[in-house]
C-alpha cells in the first residue's frame, strides 16, 4: 500500500520554547500603530510567538470576565430561592449544633474523626 499524502505540505511543525506545536501560517493586517509596537517588544522571528501569547491571554481574560459576570447575574435571579433555602434548612442545622454541643467533648472529637480503612 502507497502513502499519498504528503506530510508537512498542509501543515508544519513549528519549534516554540521547547514544545513542538502544529502552527499554520496565516495573513492578517495591523494598523501601523500595532504594528510600531508590535517591532518594539518583539524581534522579528519572534513576532507569531509574541501574538499567539497575547490573543490567549486575551481570550482567557475575557472568558474568565464573561464567567464571573454569569455567576454574579445567576446569584442575583436566584437570590430569593436560595434565601428561602436558607430559612427552611435554618431549623435543622440549629438543632443539629445543639445537639453537637450537647456531646461531651471527648466524644464529639471521635465522632468526627474519619475512619481510614
Amino acid at each position: 500500500m502507497v502513502d499519498i499524502h504528503n506530510y508537512g505540505v498542509y501543515t508544519s511543525n513549528v519549534e516554540t520554547r521547547g514544545f513542538n506545536t502544529m502552527s499554520k501560517r496565516i495573513n492578517i493586517v495591523l494598523p501601523d500603530r500595532t504594528l510600531a509596537v508590535l517591532d518594539r517588544v518583539a524581534p522579528k522571528g519572534n513576532r507569531s510567538q509574541l501574538i499567539s501569547r497575547a490573543v490567549l491571554h486575551f481570550i482567557e481574560s475575557q472568558g474568565k470576565e464573561i464567567l464571573r459576570e454569569r455567576l454574579k447575574q445567576e446569584a442575583i435571579a436566584n437570590a430569593d430561592r436560595d434565601l428561602e433555602m436558607a430559612a427552611d434548612w435554618f431549623p435543622l442545622e440549629e438543632e443539629a449544633s445543639e445537639i453537637a454541643s450537647a456531646m461531651p467533648a471527648k466524644r464529639r472529637a471521635k465522632s468526627t474523626r474519619k475512619k481510614i480503612a
